[in-house]
């Protein structure tokens, strides 16, 4: 599809049960590289990604999402990726969309792009996420911080909360996302970061699937998650207004490096 080298991180935890259905959809002529992140499975995770060939990394103790995130982001960084997708290994996204999601990014049109549910594609009728399973309160709560996010930070995304995300290496080499939480609200602050920094973000439609397998985050987790998210938003403004300044909003990636892992994750590839 192009010359530059695309790796898929895989942020896992208990995914025993569905990561060969999702490695096996993966267009291996598009993915030159797959790096699974352990988070202290309770299960044989890392034996499954392991028999399948995949470069796994391990956590000694639980990271947390984005934790687990960081560390995929500064793995694909080190093995010389030019564009980064993540890839929840939870066959919950359909990953045959990967030469479509990296499209925009591979013709040089967006820096970052989401994989979204609730956007129709051409023909679709009904409501994508809803007929693919998705409980509908979390359907409500998805429209409404996805529609705050909007107003704050001035885009017209139809979904800011996909698992199923892609990056070029300018961006996750400029935004210092190892700032960021170590809880599922990192993906929120990425968006942020991403507007702040003048990057360009898209989104293509993605078939989605619930079962019983699929990571599902629960209510109690999704309501903390959805006051972290308008926390971020809140954040956002401050800074915007000069009424505060954050240092994840201010900062570059080499600035939170070490001098020797700057030059070995930012300088260095395969």
């Amino acid at each position: 599809m192009s010359s530059q080298r695309v790796v898929v991180v895989m942020p896992a935890y208990n995914a025993a049960r569905t990561l060969e259905r999702t490695y096996r959809d993966i267009p291996h002529g598009v993915v030159d590289h797959v790096i699974l992140v352990d988070d202290v499975s309770r299960d044989e995770t890392v034996e499954v990604a392991q028999r399948l060939g995949l470069e796994v990394v391990i956590h000694v103790q639980n990271r947390g999402y984005g934790g687990n995130q960081k560390t995929c982001y500064l793995e694909a960084l080190r093995a010389g990726a030019d564009i980064v997708v993540m890839l929840h290994p939870d066959y919950q996204y359909d990953s045959t969309c990967i030469p479509q999601l990296i499209a925009p990014i591979v013709a040089g049109t967006c820096d970052m792009m989401l994989g979204s549910r609730l956007l129709r594609q051409p023909g679709q009728g009904g409501n994508p996420a809803l007929a693919g399973g998705m409980p509908i309160w979390k359907y409500v709560a998805n429209r409404f911080l996805t529609i705050s996010e909007n107003m704050v930070l001035g885009l017209r995304l139809s979904e800011c909360h996909t698992g199923f995300r892609a990056y070029n290496r300018r961006l996750l080499e400029t935004v210092p996302f190892l700032l960021n939480s170590d809880d599922f609200v990192f993906d929120s602050e990425m968006i942020a970061q991403a507007v702040l920094y003048g990057f360009r973000i898209g989104e293509i439609a993605v078939p989605t699937r619930y079962f019983e397998e699929a990571s599902s985050v629960n209510f109690q987790r999704s309501v903390i998650y959805g006051l972290a998210t308008l926390n971020v938003l809140r954040r956002t403004m401050l800074h915007r207004m000069g009424l505060r300044r954050y240092r994840q909003f201010s900062l570059q990636l080499g600035d939170v490096l070490s001098p020797h892992h700057s030059a070995a994750i930012l300088g260095g590839r395969e």
